[in-house]
């Protein structure tokens, strides 16, 4: 395995992570920024009305996105082993 493609594998892998761990992420982003503006708003400043909703909204996107991540990681993993032979060489 040459240097470039190592580069290149590592390169994939990344951009499938970065992929895949967006939409989690956004949401987090959002959910937070939603959640301070209304703590703001009603000066509310309870650690808890921050992390509760925020880890519900991560489990659920995590449950509904699954079938999703699995499906971008297996594709993914598929690429990677039908190239195998290229790498080895």
């Amino acid at each position: 395995m040459t240097p470039d493609m190592a580069a290149e594998m590592i390169r994939q892998l990344l951009k499938e992570s970065m992929i895949v761990a967006t939409p989690v992420l956004a949401a987090t982003v959002l959910i937070s920024f939603v959640l301070s503006l209304l703590q703001t708003l009603t000066s509310l400043q309870d650690q808890s009305l921050t992390s509760v909703p925020r880890l519900f909204v991560v489990v659920g996107l995590l449950a509904v996105a699954m079938p999703w991540f699995i499906h971008r990681l297996t594709g993914y993993t598929h690429v990677l082993y039908d190239n195998l032979g290229r790498y080895t060489h």
